[in-house]
């Protein structure tokens, strides 16, 4: 395993609407690795994920991150994920009108130009959409529908894993993808995302439920709580919080030192 950070937060707070959710995150990331922060509902784990993909409506309050060594303060959603940060959303946006294929190319094309890399051609691009598609085990007839409109919830969750697969994220942050997928979905969802695992990528999964975890294994489980982390241990952390709560380990935090 790599030593290499890759995502760096320090004291991290923020809030939204005037109301301070994360209030003090410090975690670290480095390639090759999964982590997964696990949580109760309104714990600050969608709120941690959107801040870090710089979705709009989050005040930053304090605090840092750090991507791959460069500041992520002031930088604008696009500029991030130029970088490389991808972010798969607890529940997919419909876009009307916008055909997948066409949709992905732009995405691909974009990015390829911000790092200085030539753009793919049409058939270029059409020979790499398939074989991501095979990845994923999407009919190809997936790629001529507009974005996400009229997919089940697991469909759209397919389809976010297969942006992901197109994309060759550097960070993929998902939040509670595995959210209203039946246990065949979260098999083909958690494939796809295991096929993607290397030595100088990484992982942050959020996820409410541990059984994500039976699927895509990580190597550090976080508990985030009431807007700070409370406690960080080995995969084994999951099964213990799916046997016993998330009360015995809110308890222990609050205990003093």
């Amino acid at each position: 395993m790599s030593n290499k950070s890759l995502l760096r937060i320090n004291n991290l707070q923020a809030g939204v609407e005037g109301r301070t959710i994360l209030k003090g995150i410090n975690l670290e990331i480095n390639a090759g690795e999964v982590h997964a922060i696990m949580g109760p509902n309104g714990s600050g784990k969608s709120t941690l994920a959107s801040v870090i993909a710089g979705r709009e409506g989050y005040e930053i309050l304090g605090g840092e991150i750090e991507f791959r060594g460069e500041d992520l303060m002031d930088m604008e959603a696009d500029e991030r994920a130029h970088l490389g940060l991808f972010l798969a959303f607890q529940y997919p946006v419909e876009i009307p009108g916008v055909n997948t294929t066409y949709f992905l190319k732009s995405a691909i094309n974009e990015t390829r130009k911000a790092r200085g890399e030539k753009e793919l051609d049409a058939v270029e691009f059409l020979k790499f959409i398939k074989s991501k598609a095979k990845l994923l085990d999407l009919p190809e007839d997936f790629l001529k529908r507009s974005l996400n409109v009229g997919f089940s919830g697991g469909e759209k969750k397919r389809n976010e894993i297969f942006q992901m697969a197109a994309l060759e994220p550097v960070m993929a942050v998902l939040d509670e993808t595995d959210s209203g997928l039946d246990i065949d979905a979260l098999k083909v969802v958690a494939n796809g995302v295991n096929q993607l695992r290397g030595p100088e990528s990484a992982q942050l999964v959020i996820t409410h439920y541990q059984r994500l975890l039976d699927y895509i294994v990580p190597d550090v489980v976080h508990v985030l709580h009431d807007g700070r982390i409370i406690k960080t241990g080995p995969k084994e952390l999951a099964h213990e919080l799916e046997d016993k709560g998330y009360d015995w380990v809110i308890k222990e935090a609050e205990q003093p030192a």
